[in-house]
């Protein structure tokens, strides 16, 4: 039987998180799913242990890939085209997931109408039911209702209808070859549908993450971001931040250098 979901994992020299990572991910209460794993040219033996730890859950299907062009940009671009069912979601290989996270993904899907083209997951704390968790949670749903057309949450927790993602143009460093990808590919995607939050859909990115000042967006530009109307962003995007970003190498090579963890 074709499974409904993939689940793509792009890793460069991971060997730290690897395992925490993929066995959440093997722990998953919704087993209608197959794994996509895309080695990024790891030179740390990432590829072995993802292999071994594969092997040890043989009733996920796993595919493993190899993408040697350096970028993330370009996994995600060869771990999408290795997608065959009609979900897929993207993780990265430094976060938890928790064991009803493809479960709540997809019931989201599922009652929410074919509007609805991506399900996005909001990052938490470790301790994913304290204080802090809760002001997260309740800061995301109120924003995400506000500001319906724009993103809220990184890559770790994106989830698609796959066609649309694919008629969007996925991701493509032809497209946009730099940081945010998670944002620009997102603004692609709204022209298709609406996105939608939950506040049980997490999941609990590695605390490395805590200053990623170096490889993402200013204050201001981010700020620019949310003052600007959506029928504008395709501006914002591709006539004013690109510039700025092409201006300071903020090329998706850079995420390779981890100077941020």
């Amino acid at each position: 039987m074709t499974a409904t979901w993939s689940v793509v994992l792009p890793y460069y020299n991971e060997t730290a998180y690897l395992r925490p990572t993929l066995n959440s991910l093997f722990s998953q209460t919704f087993r209608d799913f197959r794994l996509v794993l895309v080695d990024n040219a790891s030179t740390d033996g990432s590829g072995e242990l993802a292999r071994a730890i594969a092997a040890e859950h043989p009733d996920i299907e796993t595919v493993h890939l190899l993408e040697p062009r350096p970028g993330k940009i370009n996994a995600l671009q060869c771990g999408l085209a290795a997608v065959n069912t009609e979900f897929v979601t993207f993780c990265d290989a430094d976060t938890f997931y928790p064991s009803h996270y493809l479960d709540r993904a997809d019931a989201l899907f599922e009652s929410s109408g074919q509007n609805v083209v991506a399900v996005m997951a909001m990052d938490l704390p470790q301790d994913h039911k304290g204080p802090v968790a809760q002001r997260k949670r309740a800061k995301v749903m109120a924003v995400s209702r506000l500001l319906a057309k724009q993103t809220h949450t990184g890559g770790f927790g994106q989830s698609f209808r796959t066609e649309v993602l694919r008629k969007a143009g996925g991701f493509s460093a032809d497209l946009w070859p730099f940081v945010l990808e998670d944002h620009e590919v997102m603004q692609r995607v709204f022209k298709f549908g609406a996105s939608v939050y939950a506040p049980d859909l997490w999941c609990v990115p590695s605390s490395r993450r805590a200053d990623r000042s170096s490889v993402g967006w200013t204050t201001a530009e981010q700020a620019l971001y949310h003052l600007t109307p959506f029928p504008l962003k395709d501006w914002f995007f591709y006539g004013f931040l690109k510039k700025r970003f092409v201006a300071r190498a903020l090329d998706n090579i850079k995420l390779r250098e981890k100077s941020w963890i």
